[in-house]
């Protein structure tokens, strides 16, 4: 492949953007939404340590919409399905750590085990396949429009109701029981949240890379931010500039608008490793005394 090769595929489509962003509008809306809705349910991912549990629920939301896609129904529906029945076993049985990565573990290849068994039997567009995976921009149709950004609002509401229970539960687990915080309930409905937060990223960023938008900006914003309002909107907004941002650049050519979505939360995650680490330095330099010389 040769460079004009790369150029073409990166930035081909500039003459005619103006049109293409037209075609696309229903997938740069609904990544808006499930950018700032993964941001902030991304901070309560980390702080609960589950970001192993993202990809393993997209594993099993693979499988449910590879599923769907072989009978010739709603892939978003048979995607919510897998994320759902995931969800819902990671937090029944996985209530400890060590469990729970166990569970992820048995889940993950089986989901992707069953997704790949249903796109080998189905003998529709390879486009549809594909995309499954590696996400597609035009995989948005009008009709789905209404369903993915239903779904992330149900998600932000949920995450509000919530809120401070999950926030109290995240951090400290054992004084939040203490307290009496029905900690059950609330991890469920967490899980139930995240599922279905996973079942949307799939159609948007495809299976294999969800965590680019439910874990990264999050993980990105607890490096240079610790307070409980900074925190979340850093989030949100990292994962809006990811999302909307990668959807942009990635109708300029004909490549898939995942690696432009990773490349961007990634970027946005290294910027926030150097401010952290430039300020631990300079704190580091600011405690340590002046070395004192000895007297002639």
């Amino acid at each position: 492949m040769s460079w004009a090769d790369v150029w073409e595929a990166m930035f081909g489509g500039l003459a005619d953007y103006g049109d293409i962003l037209a075609l696309v509008s229903n997938s740069v809306l609904a990544g808006a939404v499930l950018g700032l809705v993964g941001g902030l349910i991304g901070v309560f991912v980390m702080q609960r340590d589950m970001a192993f549990a993202v990809h393993g629920i997209s594993e099993l939301s693979f499988a449910g919409a590879a599923a769907a896609l072989l009978i010739g129904v709603d892939v978003v529906a048979g995607s919510i399905v897998g994320s759902i029945v995931a969800a819902m076993l990671i937090g029944w049985l996985g209530a400890r750590a060590r469990d729970r990565n166990s569970i992820i573990g048995v889940l993950m290849p089986f989901g992707l085990g069953l997704g790949i068994l249903f796109l080998s039997l189905y003998s529709g567009r390879s486009a549809n396949r594909f995309s499954l995976l590696t996400g597609q921009i035009v995989s948005v149709q009008s009709g789905q429009l209404g369903w993915l950004i239903g779904i992330s609002v149900v998600v932000l509401a949920g995450l509000v109701l919530i809120w401070r229970p999950l926030r109290f539960d995240s951090l400290d687990p054992q004084s939040a029981a203490a307290r009496g915080v029905p900690t059950t309930l609330v991890s469920m409905a967490f899980m139930l949240l995240l599922g279905l937060i996973v079942a949307v990223s799939v159609h948007i960023i495809g299976a294999l890379l969800v965590m680019a938008l439910l874990v990264t900006p999050a993980a990105a914003a607890m490096r240079v931010a610790s307070g409980p309002v900074s925190v979340p909107l850093l989030a949100a907004g990292f994962g809006f500039v990811s999302a909307v941002g990668g959807i942009l650049l990635a109708i300029a050519g004909t490549l898939p608008v995942s690696p432009y979505i990773t490349t961007i939360s990634f970027l946005i995650y290294v910027v926030c490793r150097v401010i952290a680490w430039r300020r631990s330095s300079g704190a580091h330099r600011r405690r340590t005394p002046a070395s004192k010389h000895p007297e002639a």
